[in-house]
């Protein structure tokens, strides 16, 4: 069945290669968010960017990069995104981060359709 819910995505963008103690950054912030019981997260891996010093970062095989994009997705209210902020703030050096405020369609099965149901 289906809920809807309003909520914010939070998107991140990053380095294939930055570290959080000692694993990929990227990592540590999804096990972080899964730690706070948020929504949901989800980690894409660019084939090609740049970032604000304007260095191409490219999986072209005569330009190989040990630095691809990389872009994590986390989608929950905004209470949730607005506390998980600070956390984040401690673990990126470099990056970009932008915020959306959404409207969410929950699908769950074994559920009835309910308009007021939010992100848990």
């Amino acid at each position: 069945m289906k809920s809807r819910a309003t909520g914010c995505l939070l998107r991140i963008f990053i380095g294939e290669s930055d570290r959080w103690d000692s694993r990929p950054l990227y990592e540590a912030i999804v096990l972080k968010a899964r730690e706070l019981h948020m929504a949901g997260a989800t980690v894409m891996h660019g084939r090609m960017g740049f970032g604000a010093h304007s260095r191409l970062h490219t999986t072209k095989i005569l330009r190989l990069s040990e630095d691809l994009p990389i872009v994590i997705e986390i989608v929950d209210s905004r209470e949730k995104i607005d506390a998980f902020l600070p956390i984040l703030d401690a673990m990126v050096g470099e990056g970009l981060v932008t915020m959306e405020n959404l409207e969410i369609l929950w699908y769950r099965a074994g559920q009835k359709d309910d308009a007021a149901d939010g992100p848990t």
